[in-house]
């Protein structure tokens, strides 16, 4: 019994990691708009009622890729803190290009990762949230994808604050975000410009990080 348990559960991690992809996949080549559940399953070849045994809807299917997505650029964060070899300026420039470089080169995903949900948490009232976080579960539920960020954004200050310091790591921190965000956002509108401006994504990353290393050096 144990072990027909383990298969199904197998099967349905097997299922979750096929839909994923394919979702992801759609996402790169067509936007939100090309990510259906019927398209999703179609890619990943399961059969036409298991999207709905994972996924309550498509928003709750583009919340999971969000979520694993975060969880993924707060890897490559955590990788970049824990390394030896890289300088502590090394290390901020290296996350600062890992956010950018999904916007440049994932332009659909990155939207998603930062799009602004129609309904917050405490928006539905209760009740109704409890609702929803128990029909989407783990797979697409808000809190999972925040909390990913979170993680994302607690790895990023902890390089901040070994640059600029315990004290002003928040402060420099969203200011860097923001800049990081900003930056992404004019290079996928074709706004940066480099005759317009006389500079490029990589070159305004440097001069915010040795912004930062200079606020740290003076304090």
């Amino acid at each position: 019994m144990m072990g027909v348990m383990t298969t199904r559960a197998e099967s349905a991690a097997a299922t979750r990691r096929a839909l994923l992809d394919a979702a992801a996949e759609l996402l790169d080549l067509g936007g939100p708009e090309a990510v259906t559940l019927r398209e999703v399953g179609a890619r990943a070849g399961v059969s036409r009622g298991a999207p709905y045994r994972h996924f309550t809807g498509k928003d709750s299917l583009l919340t999971a890729v969000a979520a694993e997505s975060w969880e993924g650029i707060g890897d490559q964060v955590h990788a970049l803190r824990t390394d030896p070899a890289l300088s502590a300026s090394e290390k901020l420039r290296g996350a600062l290009r890992a956010l950018i470089d999904v916007g440049r080169n994932r332009p659909h995903l990155y939207q998603v990762l930062f799009r602004r949900r129609a309904n917050l948490p405490g928006q539905l009232g209760d009740g109704m949230d409890r609702i929803r976080r128990q029909l989407c579960g783990p797979e697409g539920d808000p809190a999972v994808a925040d909390r990913a960020a979170e993680r994302f954004q607690d790895e990023f200050l902890d390089i901040v604050a070994a640059l600029a310091g315990e004290r002003n790591a928040r402060r420099y921190g969203a200011l860097l975000l923001t800049s990081a965000h900003g930056i992404a956002g004019m290079e996928l509108s074709g706004h940066l410009d480099t005759d317009k401006w006389h500079t490029t994504a990589d070159e305004l990353v440097d001069t915010l990080v040795r912004m930062v290393t200079d606020a740290g050096e003076m304090t």
